[in-house]
């Protein structure tokens, strides 16, 4: 598939073969009574409806709804729409150079080297030696700060897409910052380096497809848990006081229940909770809508 031709690209007449992300995947049947498969093909810059008459039952057999698909067939005009003609479609493994998620779910506008640097600045602000050698073993984590940089933060509230955790990271860890400047008395280690570490479950929450899918460790788990067994991998210097306080202000994030007695045990988790609801609810209101629900903030 040229890299020109995408989605927002295509035109009737054209000739197409090239990967898609299938998000739907209907069998109907014509009024001729013959069985033919409905389907919505995407890349990042749009969707387009197909059809397969030929064949349809054989050719539903090789791939399902949610997965990355090749496909070649001819665009067509059907009621003042395009509609792709599908000829042959076979599933994607996902291994493949052709299934980088980049081509078919949304990415964040911000650039992400630029994000890099701000994360990289702030945890610059963290003075503590024990938790600025923890947050420079996290940073020095290649495959981490790889998954650091993809994950979305959410998969369908604020943040879903491709670099959203990274972009709430900065946010969540600057709201903080300004927090320990107007209310000195907080521990601003701490605090920056829980506002750092706090979502770095989702690195390995998601899976990548035709959507945001959930790792089995993600579903059982959750991100929470999940961070909290990261920061735990790379905590080696951190003496139990600092290792228990940095866990409860990452498990507690998204507020007191998962503690004992459902409250706050420092005056930094409730800060820590407070900045990332605030990012989050924001960002989701103005993603989403302030009468959608999706300002919570949670998922």
């Amino acid at each position: 598939m040229p890299s020109a031709q995408t989605v927002s690209t295509l035109r009737v007449g054209e000739d197409v073969r090239g990967v898609f992300a299938c998000t739907r995947k209907d069998r109907l049947t014509a009024r001729t009574g013959s069985a033919y498969l409905a389907l919505e093909l995407r890349d990042r810059t749009g969707t387009i409806t197909a059809r397969a008459f030929q064949q349809a039952d054989e050719l539903a057999g090789r791939f399902e709804r949610g997965e990355l698909v090749r496909v070649v067939g001819k665009v067509q005009r059907f009621r003042d729409e395009l509609v792709l003609e599908v000829l042959e479609i076979t599933r994607v493994d996902a291994g493949s150079e052709d299934a980088d998620p980049a081509r078919f779910l949304p990415s964040a506008y911000r650039d992400l080297d630029e994000l890099e640097g701000f994360l990289e600045h702030l945890a610059g602000e963290v003075y503590d030696r024990r938790y600025r050698e923890l947050l420079q073993s996290l940073l020095a984590d290649a495959p981490l700060r790889a998954a650091w940089r993809r994950a979305p933060c959410t998969r369908t509230a604020h943040h879903a897409y491709l670099g959203g955790l990274l972009e709430h990271t900065v946010a969540v860890t600057t709201l903080a910052l300004e927090s320990c400047q107007l209310h000195p008395r907080l521990n601003s280690d701490l605090l920056l380096s829980a506002a750092i570490a706090h979502d770095l479950g989702r690195t390995r929450e998601f899976t990548y497809g035709a959507g945001f899918g959930l790792t089995e460790e993600g579903r059982l788990l959750g991100h929470l848990v999940i961070g909290e067994r990261i920061v735990s991998e790379h905590a080696g210097g951190l003496d139990d006081e600092r290792r228990l306080v940095l866990a409860h202000c990452v498990l507690t994030h998204h507020g007191p229940s998962s503690a004992p007695g459902g409250r706050f045990a420092s005056a930094e988790a409730l800060a820590l909770y407070r900045c990332n609801a605030l990012d989050a609810s924001v960002k989701g209101a103005l993603e989403h809508g302030l009468g959608s629900g999706s300002g919570s903030g949670s998922e």
